[in-house]
């Protein structure tokens, strides 16, 4: 089963994540509503799949999603941003593996959370 860890900083966005990937038959991980508590929840589970908010990070963000990736070293990374255009590319030169806006309808976001499963199992 796929490990989920949810961290974004509004807890009606994270509940929405939490029943769709649950409807997908993903266990959840743990969630967090900071920086802080996402990286220490992180460190401790075993993570196949980190859902985090781009807002959620602490400047300069690649260096956060650096420090993700140490701790979570084969774990991809879904960054939820605000606003495509720079965000977006900001999000994948950071370090993101797939991005979802926040403006994505339901569809989309399953679509980009299942591309995430698919290559974990590649």
């Amino acid at each position: 089963m796929i490990r989920v860890y949810l961290a974004t900083v509004l807890l009606t966005e994270r509940s929405a994540l939490r029943i769709m990937l649950l409807d997908m038959n993903m266990q959840i991980a743990g969630e967090a509503d900071n920086w802080l508590t996402a990286f220490a929840g992180t460190s401790i589970s075993r993570t196949d799949i980190l859902v985090v908010d781009w807002e959620l990070l602490p400047v300069p963000s690649s260096m956060a999603l650096d420090e993700l990736r140490k701790i979570c070293a084969r774990a991809l990374i879904v960054v939820i941003i605000s606003h495509l255009g720079a965000r977006h590319q900001a999000a994948l030169s950071a370090g993101a593996d797939f991005f979802i806006s926040k403006s994505d309808m339901p569809e989309r976001v399953s679509s980009q959370l299942l591309a995430a499963v698919a290559k974990i199992h590649t």
